[in-house]
């Protein structure tokens, strides 16, 4: 994998080979990054990146001057993989090794956008359950929710929904709040 673009634009990132992750193709990365461009502007904003996985998005992110980002992965192999590359290219990500819906539950502090890219072998009730919970929170007051997932998995029916974008096998969700948060009106 490598960087697309901002401070470290082309540099390259050999994950470990003891990390079971798929990390997001450069190809669809990069439709992502000219997709988030168009909402704001990366040296405004915070980032939440969930499953975090081997740090890509982060890397991305940081390179492109976002000031704040949170990574939370609970696979410690990949935890410590970001950690050693965020020091190696001055990148201040704060990083946690937990469980997601943990993280979610109790934390809340407030992020412009967050990025999910779960397994895909979740189901959609796994999507949902998420996506409400991070509303609920009010992990994003205002922003945006970026679901990366298999195209075999569709998600438009849950609250909040804008559009889908595809790319290869894999597509990107987006969700926004419309209004106020209400479990019932899923």
């Amino acid at each position: 994998m490598k960087i697309i673009s901002g401070t470290h634009k082309g540099r390259k990132i050999i994950t470990p080979k003891n990390v079971n992750i798929r990390p997001t193709t450069s190809k669809s990365k990069e439709a992502l990054f000219n997709i988030l461009n168009n909402f704001f502007n990366f040296e405004e904003i915070s980032v939440l990146d969930l499953f975090s996985g081997t740090g890509n998005v982060s890397f991305e992110f940081a390179s492109r001057g976002v000031k704040k980002i949170t990574a939370v992965e609970n696979n410690y192999k990949a935890v410590n993989f970001i950690k050693r590359k965020s020091e190696e290219l001055n990148f201040s990500i704060n990083i946690i090794n937990k469980n997601v819906l943990k993280y979610i539950n109790n934390d809340f502090d407030k992020f412009n956008l967050v990025f999910l890219d779960p397994p895909y072998s979740f189901i959609k009730d796994d999507y949902q359950k998420i996506i409400e919970l991070i509303f609920k929170n009010k992990l994003i007051p205002t922003g945006l929710i970026v679901v990366e997932h298999s195209i075999k998995t569709e998600l438009k029916y849950i609250f909040g929904y804008l559009e889908t974008r595809k790319y290869g096998n894999n597509c990107f969700s987006m969700f926004k709040k419309k209004q106020a948060y209400k479990p019932d009106s899923v």
